[in-house]
């Protein structure tokens, strides 16, 4: 029987790329997602690949709706062998004094709480059967600050954090937690950011090479199909032309 991963924000970006990842690499896949034609679309592409796949449409900012859509998995799909909690934003650039509140609860409701709320509903499962990996999307705004990250760079701290208490709180049931970091990969990340505004978004870019999505899906595998012994714990991956979250060197 194939292993089970379920997959947050996979209607686009890391979290897409690392459903057809996994599909290919033998799982059967769970994913969710708040625009229903996009995982129905997503769950046909892993169909064509041979792996049998599951949609839940629920939105990870509503405890009540992921509790239910985890409550009412049935048969083999409550055996979650993999959480990867990839649903995350980024949203405004304001500074402190100017911060927009409703962006400020937009990304602590999705990057911190939906997280939470997720990994609460899942967790359970994995204590069940005594094993499990859950995979965290963190950034490498966990890890350090930047102009203009304040709030968003406190929702990746706080996953940061999460992960490092998620591996002791599940060390004794034998669950592996991985948290990866990435800087500037080119998804809608940036177009979310900028509020639309495409060309504020293709300037995050401008002159980098910036990893893919399919840079990060790659990591994701790795990291679950490791052996069951080794736990990759804290994964940074970076552009070639990025040292850390300030210093990036443009070409042109």
């Amino acid at each position: 029987m194939n292993k089970i991963a379920l997959i947050t924000g996979a209607t686009s970006g890391i979290g897409q790329a690392t459903a057809l990842k996994a599909a290919e690499a033998g799982y059967d896949v769970i994913i969710t997602g708040r625009r229903r034609e996009r995982l129905e679309k997503l769950a046909e592409t892993i169909r064509s690949k041979g792996a049998d796949v599951l949609t839940l449409c629920f939105d990870v900012r509503q405890q009540t709706e992921v509790q239910a859509a985890v409550d009412n998995l049935a048969g083999k799909w409550k055996n979650i062998d993999v959480l990867v909690n990839n649903a995350g934003l980024a949203v405004g650039v304001s500074p402190i004094q100017e911060g927009v509140l409703d962006d400020w609860e937009r990304m602590i409701d999705t990057n911190v709480k939906g997280l939470l709320y997720v990994t609460r509903a899942v967790a359970p499962l994995m204590v069940a059967r005594q094993g499990g990996h859950i995979v965290n999307i963190a950034s490498i705004a966990g890890k350090e600050v930047y102009p203009g990250g304040n709030v968003y760079c406190a929702t990746k701290h706080a996953v940061d954090a999460l992960s490092k208490a998620m591996r002791t709180d599940m060390l004794r049931y034998n669950i592996k937690v991985t948290n990866i970091a990435p800087g500037m990969v080119e998804t809608e990340f940036s177009l979310v950011r900028y509020k639309g505004n495409s060309e504020a978004a293709a300037g995050v870019y401008k002159g980098v090479t910036p990893l893919t999505n399919d840079d990060i899906a790659d990591t994701i595998i790795f990291a679950i199909t490791r052996p069951p012994h080794v736990c990759l714990n804290d994964i940074v991956i970076m552009p070639t032309a990025q040292a850390n979250s300030r210093d990036v060197n443009r070409i042109g």
